[in-house]
């Protein structure tokens, strides 16, 4: 693969080239832990309990088919190039906001799974849900005033987070 095309998607204009490699150890070890705390709390076919309680919830007539959450795989590789970009970035105050926000929602996906599945506490898991969207629009707009496509990477996930948000909302209100 051409290092020109590497770094045309990985480092912003005026980026440091020479963070590509630290940044993506960080940017995708964080979302890979990030993904696997959330696949150890997901119900999936292989969490025998989790997958229980998650068929006997009443869900809403929206709520998706289980192949729909594949979905996960490329929004998880968008934010780590939009994360790696925010990374190489030029330093600065707008960044390390960005970068906060960024680091957000990885503790926060990996936190709401744990909260309404593992835990089965659906109404914290909610609220939490509520807290995971105002990160991720926070992060899109920080993640703009440093390096729009960062940003326009991180909207598919705001708006699959957004609408996870309204469906965690229901299965709370539906199963109490």
């Amino acid at each position: 693969m051409d290092g020109s095309l590497i770094r045309q998607a990985a480092v912003p204009r005026g980026g440091r080239e020479r963070d590509i490699g630290l940044g993506l150890l960080v940017t995708g070890g964080a979302v890979l832990a990030s993904a696997l705390v959330s696949a150890r709390y997901s119900p999936s076919p292989v969490h025998g309990r989790i997958r229980r309680d998650y068929e006997r919830l009443e869900k809403p007539p929206f709520n998706p088919p289980d192949p729909a959450f594949a979905i996960w795989g490329p929004l998880y590789a968008l934010l780590t190039l939009s994360g790696l970009r925010i990374w190489t970035a030029p330093r600065g105050p707008a960044r390390e906001r960005a970068l906060a926000h960024w680091f957000g929602i990885q503790v926060l996906d990996a936190v709401w799974l744990w909260l309404g599945f593992g835990r089965r506490q659906l109404g914290a898991a909610t609220l939490e849900a509520g807290a995971t969207v105002a990160n991720a629009v926070a992060y899109v707009d920080a993640a703009r005033k440093v390096d729009p496509p960062a940003a326009w990477m991180a909207v598919p996930y705001a708006a699959w987070i957004g609408f996870a948000a309204l469906l965690s909302e229901e299965l709370w209100r539906r199963n109490r």
